[in-house]
């Protein structure tokens, strides 16, 4: 590639990333959580003081402190989106370029087991208690990181397709070497220039080493000055380019299908999970049911008499009781995937 180094561009990535978690992520974001509430804290106490907030005229001004004057002096919660923000930040390093540092999923674990406990402190200590509010779940930051996680799957293709030598090494060794190794793998990368093709005025300077210098090599996929389309793309290169485009989808398919595999066989709610809660709703709409029937019963015998409130409590005990059977068949068909619909339906007639 060009304007990388001889080892590809992968070494520049790996530099700026591990500089990214482990002076950003793992110095820089710890120090902040307690410095910044603590600087916060300091400040808005100073501020209260100036302005004359605190009342030394009041005649409980010599009382010890209670919980809540403690807890009022501390820094006002405001919400959980900067830590949302960090995690997903985090997240999208780990994942978009884990292929050029490997080491990164490691110090992003190291720092959130440190950051767990600064929070902790933080929270117990720095900041107002937040008002508790339920949550379904986290909302659109599970969107934002479901998309992340589908863009770095492209991302890592990419850049193990081309920013570094795998392909290219696949390609000779298949498909150009005479032995099947990677014995010529560098000279078949190097591309002959010759020198009196250089334009006037951008040649470089003749020492004694070089005056005989005709041929010189470089890196790049393009036919020889003697051949008839000197110094045009060669087949090789289309060859390898091909071969970096095929890689890339079959890497972001696998990816995919492994994905999906993973979340079929783990699903999010187990099954011992869904059947309390069918079985929950069988027993309510059996309730309901009865509850009805109670009233329709209760209508009809206020009408009728007390004659008939027998025969009525009898009928809602045979509804009741075929209510039932009939939530049992339908439980039965919903849990008993491995039983055939023939026989659920024997067993359904035979009550």
């Amino acid at each position: 590639m060009e304007e990388c180094s001889p080892g590809g561009c992968l070494i520049e990535v790996c530099i700026q990333l591990g500089i990214i978690m482990l002076g950003k992520q793992l110095i820089q974001n710890n120090v902040f959580e307690i410095a910044i509430p603590k600087l916060k804290k300091m400040y808005r106490t100073y501020k209260e003081k100036r302005d004359g907030l605190a009342d030394e005229e009041d005649k409980d001004s010599k009382r010890e402190p209670q919980r809540w004057d403690l807890d009022y002096d501390l820094e006002p919660y405001e919400g959980l989106s900067p830590e949302y923000m960090e995690m997903v930040i985090q997240y999208g390093f780990v994942t978009l370029f884990v292929a050029s540092f490997p080491l990164a999923p490691v110090f992003a674990l190291l720092n959130n087991i440190i950051e767990i406990r600064l929070d902790a402190a933080k929270f117990v200590t720095e900041i107002r208690r937040p008002d508790a509010v339920s949550a379904k779940e986290i909302g659109i930051w599970y969107n934002i990181l479901s998309g992340i996680s589908k863009f770095a799957v492209i991302t890592n293709a990419f850049v193990i397709s081309f920013t570094s030598e795998f392909i290219p090494r696949m390609v000779y060794q298949y498909l150009y070497s005479e032995t099947g190794t990677m014995h010529g793998y560098t000279n078949h990368t190097l591309a002959y220039f010759n020198t009196s093709n250089f334009k006037p005025g951008t040649a470089p300077h003749d020492t004694d080493f070089d005056r005989q210098l005709r041929i010189c090599r470089y890196k790049d996929y393009r036919d020889p000055p003697w051949s008839p389309e000197s110094y045009q793309l060669s087949k090789q290169y289309w060859s390898v380019l091909a071969a970096r485009l095929a890689f890339v989808i079959f890497f972001q398919n696998l990816a995919m299908f492994l994905s999906m595999l993973v979340a079929w066989l783990i699903p999010d709610m187990p099954r011992s999970l869904k059947e309390q809660l069918k079985r929950e709703k069988a027993l309510l709409m059996d309730l309901l049911l009865t509850e009805e029937a109670d009233k329709q019963c209760t209508q009809k015998s206020r009408k009728s008499g007390g004659g008939k409130r027998r025969v009525c409590k009898t009928r809602r005990g045979h509804k009741s009781e075929r209510g039932k059977k009939v939530w049992m068949c339908l439980f039965l068909f919903g849990m008993c995937s491995s039983i055939s619909l023939w026989d659920v339906m024997c067993v359904c007639l035979s009550w």
